[in-house]
């Protein structure tokens, strides 16, 4: 029982830290680091002028690339750990976010990386930079949502446990 505490205790704290804008401590980046790196490109990205996109767009890239492995180790962490206290429904819920969110970042990664800035006129650039802001937007919404999910059945096991 204690172990499984321990799990939800993990993952709470995880999240919390995503909110919070807080580092876990390690050498390797993790994937809060990499959604706040992803924020900070993604604000620099919505400010930029048509000049700065094509140095912004390989941040973006970098970034995403960032989160994603992040992501990868933090799945691979709650697919592996919570089965005993999900269940078989939760955690196809749980699966299912996961799978959302990861085809959300390779969208994102599309977009991105099928894009070129240079030889556009500006408004086909513009539409290009609207229409990343807005993925980009959607995928900080769904990783927020999906933390808060998980977040909410964690505390209700842990009040159960």
């Amino acid at each position: 029982m204690a172990d499984l505490i321990t799990v939800v205790n993990k993952v709470i704290a995880e999240h919390y830290d995503v909110k919070e804008n807080l580092k876990l401590a390690g050498n390797s980046m993790t994937d809060i680091d990499a959604l706040f790196m992803l924020r900070k490109a993604y604000a620099g990205w919505s400010q930029s002028s048509v000049k700065e996109l094509s140095e912004k767009q390989k941040q973006l890239a970098q970034s995403i690339n960032a989160l994603e492995q992040g992501l990868k180790r933090h799945f691979t962490f709650e697919e592996e750990s919570l089965p005993p206290l999900f269940g078989e429904i939760l955690m196809k819920a749980l699966w299912h976010e996961h799978h959302e969110i990861v085809g959300q970042i390779d969208e994102a990664k599309k977009t991105l990386s099928d894009f070129k800035t240079h030889g556009r006129e500006q408004q086909e650039l513009l539409s290009w930079k609207s229409r990343m802001q807005e993925t980009i937007g959607h995928l900080l919404q769904t990783i927020e949502e999906h933390a808060i999910h998980e977040e909410i059945i964690l505390k209700m096991i842990k009040k159960a446990l």
